[in-house]
């Protein structure tokens, strides 16, 4: 998907057009979601719902969950006019938990 929506991005008919397509991959973001999966793997291991926690974190470079503000700001940032040179590009937001280059 990341492959097709850069492909398409960089047509001219589009992007000619102040059409900008850019792809947010957010990484583990501290959400009513986020907690109920740490509850339900706490339950099933026996383990508690901070202990799970702290592992999750431990994984993420930066040590922490992001925050739903975060999330937003970098968001507002890519659908804003100060973005719109940035075409067909992936933005990790993970706190560094891809171990690769993407």
């Amino acid at each position: 998907m990341t492959g097709f929506v850069a492909g398409t991005a960089r047509q001219s008919s589009l992007a000619s057009r102040n059409v900008t397509l850019n792809n947010l991959l957010p990484g583990a973001f501290d959400t009513q979601r986020l907690r109920g999966g740490i509850d339900k793997a706490a339950s099933k291991t026996g383990r508690s719902h901070e202990e799970m926690a702290r592992a999750r974190m431990e994984a993420i470079p930066v040590g922490r969950f992001g925050t739903p503000e975060e999330f937003g700001q970098v968001c507002a940032f890519l659908c804003s006019q100060q973005a719109a040179y940035m075409i067909g590009q992936n933005v990790l937001l993970d706190g560094g938990a891809y171990p690769g280059t993407f």
